[in-house]
């Protein structure tokens, strides 16, 4: 028996005694004749590491804050802008590089936005101030926000419908590995001052060093997908279908002005927006957008702030909130001790990282039974409550482990979320759907960070008590989503 993944359907042959004929198939029904096997392992783990090199970019800023702050000069309020910058940051590349692996493929833009990621990630080390650091962030975040929503549209249009709970489940398990990769680093690195040495007019210490090493993973992903992964089939069919005949595509061209084609590309640009708040789709993308907003601003005003909290906890004593830090210092770097570095912040944010497995094995295991809809509600709402009670325990040691029972259920939501988002849109605006709720993900990510860093000075109580209520209220709203549950891809 063969199998072709040519056209809009594939065809397989069958013999019937001395005749033979073809049987149209779907794709989904193509993709599950030809099998799943080692192939599907070999592009988890291509794909997993790429989604994991994202995570350790954007989560490396957060543990290099509690000395950063005192190298680049840095308030309570920077340090909020800071993480915020990569947020931005992938805002505008997630629409951008989601609508560009629409029109020209997942592959090669997969390549473009991980290099970028990479290449300024890695610069970034070398940045003499706050200004130049926070422009370099932003640019490596315009490289993480495209890579993120075409990874996992890449992925998933690989794999057989029965299958594809489980492994974007097991492909979203890599973020995981990246937050454990990047906090391990930061427990390696940071704390070794002796690896502190100058270069030029600049101090490279180690917390430079640290995010040198956080780029390899982004330099390493771009250069696999750039000698050889295949684009994907689904994509490929999707483009034959609507493909323009090159005559007319030529005579457009020959008559269109600069003026027109530029204006037509904006349209273009846009089109993907009207298309997903369609009548058809208008709906489940509003409560999209919503719950995306709520895991992104209860989730990142969170966990971005960790290590800063537990060393506010390890200085001041008792809990996150406790009254012993004083708010009176408005988060000045005159009032804040950066050296000796405090290897045991490091330590509990490894151990808080590491507290995402049991989340991502309860997911795997899960996802295709109970469906993401059910996991996306029910973590959403357990998140809330941890929120809360971060704000209620009294000691470190309560605090560290709500912290990471609140890092084992939330993981939960964003598996939930990955794989339903990409089930309910078809493939043509599968990417630019992704890329549009990465933007709204961002814009929340930004206001999270910024309000946290602008509040936790004055009411750290409050700060947390209103995380605690977005998670509340994105629970209520993915009650209104549609079950996905083992649907094929349209």
């Amino acid at each position: 028996m063969s199998t072709s993944l040519a056209g809009e359907a594939g065809f397989e042959r069958r013999k019937s005694g001395r005749d033979s004929y073809e049987i149209a198939l779907t794709f989904e029904e193509a993709v599950e004749e030809t099998g799943f096997g080692t192939f599907h392992i070999v592009l988890l783990v291509i794909c997993g590491w790429a989604n994991a090199s994202d995570a350790v970019e954007i989560l490396c800023v957060s543990f290099l804050l509690p000395t950063a702050r005192c190298d680049l000069y840095l308030s309570t309020a920077d340090m909020g802008w800071l993480t915020a910058s990569v947020f931005l940051g992938m805002m505008v590349g997630g629409y951008m590089w989601g609508v560009l692996a629409d029109l020209k493929g997942r592959q090669r833009i997969l390549v473009l936005s991980l290099a970028v990621n990479g290449i300024f990630g890695a610069v970034s080390s070398l940045a003499s101030n706050y200004w130049q650091f926070l422009l370099l962030r932003f640019i490596s975040g315009v490289g993480v926000g495209g890579s993120i929503p075409v990874i996992f549209s890449y992925f998933s249009e690989f794999q057989p419908r029965n299958k594809r709970g489980c492994m974007v489940s097991a492909l979203a398990t890599f973020w995981m590995a990246g937050n454990i990769l990047a906090a391990g680093l930061a427990w390696l690195i940071i704390p070794r001052t002796s690896l502190s040495f100058q270069l030029g007019s600049i101090h490279f210490q180690s917390w430079r060093l640290f995010v040198l090493l956080c780029s390899v993973p982004s330099l390493t992903s771009a250069l696999i997908y750039a000698m050889g992964m295949p684009e994907s089939p689904k994509y490929l069919m999707q483009v034959q279908r609507l493909a323009i005949p090159p005559l007319e595509r030529s005579n457009a061209r020959t008559y269109e002005s600069r003026t027109n084609w530029f204006k037509q590309q904006m349209i273009k640009g846009l089109d993907p927006i009207r298309k997903i708040l369609a009548q058809k789709l208008r709906t489940t993308s509003i409560v999209l957008s919503s719950i995306f907003f709520s895991i992104s601003f209860g989730y990142y005003g969170l966990w971005m702030w960790f290590p800063e909290l537990l060393k506010r906890i390890e200085i001041g004593g008792g809990s996150v909130c406790s009254s012993n830090w004083s708010s009176s210092s408005e988060g000045s770097v005159e009032n804040v001790t950066c050296y000796p570095v405090k290897t045991v912040v490091y330590k509990e944010g490894f151990i808080i990282a590491a507290a995402n497995l049991p989340g991502n094995i309860f997911t795997i295991l899960l996802m295709d039974l109970l469906g993401g809809k059910f996991l996306l509600c029910a973590s959403l709402f357990l998140s809330g409550i941890c929120a809360f009670f971060i704000w209620q325990v009294k000691t470190k040691t309560q605090s560290l482990i709500v912290s990471c029972v609140f890092s084992a259920i939330s993981v939960v939501a964003w598996n939930s979320l990955d794989v339903i988002g990409l089930e309910l849109y078809p493939t043509n605006l599968r990417s630019s759907a992704l890329g549009v709720f990465t933007g709204i993900s961002r814009v929340a990510s930004i206001l999270g960070n910024v309000v946290f860093g602008q509040l936790v000075d004055m009411n750290c109580s409050v700060t947390i008590l209103l995380v605690a209520a977005i998670f509340f209220i994105g629970s209520l709203a993915c009650f209104k989503l549609p079950n996905t549950k083992h649907i094929e891809l349209s």
